[in-house]
């Protein structure tokens, strides 16, 4: 599915099983594959977006400071490579015009570049890194590639209900290199079939953050989206909400929009 593009980071995800890596023998390991599959099927062909959103950041005594960006996303062409987005900041001041370019891949090294207008440079961000906070928020840059559903495997856990909604709940290990995640735990409803709740675990196998996703509308298209996500750091209390407005669909967007030269250039 979609941690964040709804999506977090807001970030589309399209999912078909064309592409899919082949389902393992194991019971518990194919229902687990097959629900999450299930789940990111209901976002294909979207096309392209953009949407306009608040990053509300909060520190462990309550302080909150408030940022705006937009999320341009472009959906993959097929289940062999993974979707293009740009996140771009327009306030406050110190960091308007700071800007993130992804170009997920599924078990490579994901491609991120990030524009520190400050410093008028275009920073490459390595794979070592990804795990690392992005712009100060409890969002790892991590967080706003690893939405594909062949960079995971995953397992069946059971069900549970949560505020009156039944979801299955799946483990996902992360099959792509220098995750700072040992694993997710993600709940998916059975009604319409989202993602509703992540956890994320650290390296060590401690719980490190948990993601709420809340506000889920379901546009013209067919194609839904999460309108807030909460993600909580559980070892230091900070918390990050992303809140967005309406998505545009099927706006024109090609590759040439999501290219790295293009990045010092934004307004």
């Amino acid at each position: 599915m979609n941690t964040l593009t709804t999506k977090p980071l807001a970030l589309a995800l399209a999912f078909s099983l064309t592409f899919a890596a082949p389902a393992p023998a194991n019971t518990t390991e194919n229902k687990g594959f097959e629900i999450a599959a299930r789940s990111d099927r209901t976002d294909i062909g979207f096309g392209a977006s953009r949407v306009e959103l608040q990053m509300i950041l909060r520190n462990a005594a309550g302080q909150e400071s408030t940022r705006t960006l937009k999320i341009a996303t472009l959906e993959k062409p097929d289940e062999s490579v993974g979707d293009k987005s740009l996140v771009l900041f327009d306030t406050p001041r110190d960091i308007e015009g700071t800007a993130l370019l992804s170009h997920a891949k599924i078990l490579d090294p994901d491609d991120q570049w990030l524009y520190l207008p400050a410093l008028k440079r275009v920073k490459r961000i390595s794979s070592a890194n990804k795990s690392g906070p992005f712009v100060g928020s409890e969002f790892a840059f991590e967080d706003f590639t690893s939405l594909e559903l062949n960079k995971f495997e995953y397992s069946y856990a059971g069900t549970e209900e949560i505020d009156g909604l039944t979801h299955d709940v799946i483990e996902r290990l992360p099959r792509y290199e220098n995750s700072g995640y040992s694993k997710q735990i993600t709940w998916v409803d059975q009604e319409v079939f989202q993602i509703r709740k992540v956890e994320f675990y650290d390296r060590r196998g401690d719980l490190l953050k948990v993601l709420e996703l809340a506000d889920y509308r379901q546009y013209d298209n067919g194609v839904w989206r999460a309108h807030r996500l909460s993600m909580k750091n559980l070892q230091t209390n900070k918390e990050t909400d992303l809140v967005y407005q309406d998505y545009a669909f099927d706006v024109k967007l090609s590759i040439k929009d999501f290219v790295k030269g293009r990045l010092s250039r934004l307004r």
